[in-house]
């Protein structure tokens, strides 16, 4: 069934996926970026950030009911200025702040802070995602710094020679209930092909050794750069042919036998399209659109089995007001996927 009525899905036969719930909008939140932590009682909850009312909003991940917010303006432990990227990790929840130029690590259940760092290196963060690394994790956080602006007040595009810090990579190391912070250095390629114009979104395969980066840059392209792990453009692109929005969010669905699907999104204002890439070949797999959903920022997919969802979730923003749902089984058989081990 294709999509009607949204210009971006207009002529394409996309199938569509209706969400498993739309939340309540919040208009006045400016909801960003969502991530997903299963408690120690089973119970799903999706975290969202909220840029204009410098806190998290706390949904049910089941019905998507909005349960609590935590977090005020400032620059305090738990407070924020501007929160955009978020990621869940075993009991932690990190959240990037534009506006307070950092990084910040809260523990869950009770959002107690744990500690922030990179205010000293991060000039504009936005994105982030985490690996393993042993007892700790390495993170990467991008930065869309600009050179100033314009005379009608719009950013200014560095010179390619500028663009090499567009990512910043950090090891945090257990310490003492806290985390021991090392800098490991920035990377951005300074090629017309390679390098990060405008930067948010990021997303790690270690066993492919890849990083998907979304290019923001409209006016260059909508598409997504592949690089490795070591901050090396491997001189691939993705998307450039099927987008016809901004890229958005990425995820990784990762099967047990090494096969799996890159999810992204193409922010159509009028309609979001999530675009599935082949995990190892890196080749389109196909499309699909939801029935409500529009104007997606953030994507998180939650691949931990529930009575709701047996095979994981995928959670998406919506509007910049909320946050819908789409069960993995319903985008699976929209685009006979085929069946998915765990690992």
């Amino acid at each position: 069934m294709a999509a009607q009525g949204a210009p971006e899905t207009a002529g394409r036969d996309l199938p569509i996926v209706g969400e498993a719930f739309v939340s309540a909008l919040t208009p006045e939140d400016n909801i960003d970026s969502p991530a997903a932590w299963t408690a120690p009682d089973g119970r799903v909850l999706v975290i969202a950030t909220a840029k204009s009312s410098d806190r998290l909003v706390v949904y049910d991940g089941v019905t998507g009911e909005r349960l609590r917010t935590f977090g005020a303006s400032g620059s305090g432990a738990g407070q924020f200025r501007r929160p955009n990227g978020i990621a869940v990790i075993d009991d932690l929840v990190v959240v990037v702040e534009r506006d307070n130029h950092r990084v910040q690590v809260l523990r869950l259940p009770d959002f107690a802070p744990v500690l922030a760092f990179a205010a000293q290196d991060l000039v504009k963060p936005y994105g982030l995602w985490i690996d393993r690394a042993g007892d700790g994790y390495t993170l990467y956080v991008t930065d869309s710094y600009h050179d100033g602006e314009d005379a009608q007040g719009h950013d200014v595009l560095p010179a390619l020679d500028k663009l090499d810090r567009r990512v910043h990579r950090y090891a945090l190391r257990p310490d003492r209930g806290t985390f021991a912070v090392e800098a490991l250095g920035a990377f951005g390629d300074t090629t017309a092909d390679g390098a990060l114009r405008v930067v948010e979104s990021i997303w790690g395969d270690p066993a492919n050794d890849r990083l998907l980066i979304a290019e923001e840059d409209e006016t260059y392209a909508n598409e997504l750069k592949v690089y490795d792990l070591a901050g090396r453009y491997t001189g691939r692109t993705l998307g450039r042919d099927v987008f016809q929005a901004q890229a958005e969010g990425i995820m990784l669905k990762t099967c047990a036998d090494g096969s799996g699907w890159w999810i992204t999104t193409e922010q159509g204002k009028g309609r979001t399209a999530f675009h599935l890439f082949d995990r190892r070949s890196l080749a389109h797999v196909g499309a699909v659109t939801g029935k409500t959903v529009a104007n997606t920022d953030g994507i998180w997919l939650h691949d931990t089995p529930s009575a709701a969802f047996p095979d994981g979730v995928l959670y998406a923003v919506h509007d910049d007001q909320g946050l819908v749902a789409f069960d993995w089984r319903a985008i699976a058989q929209a685009l006979s996927l085929p069946a998915c081990g765990r690992l």
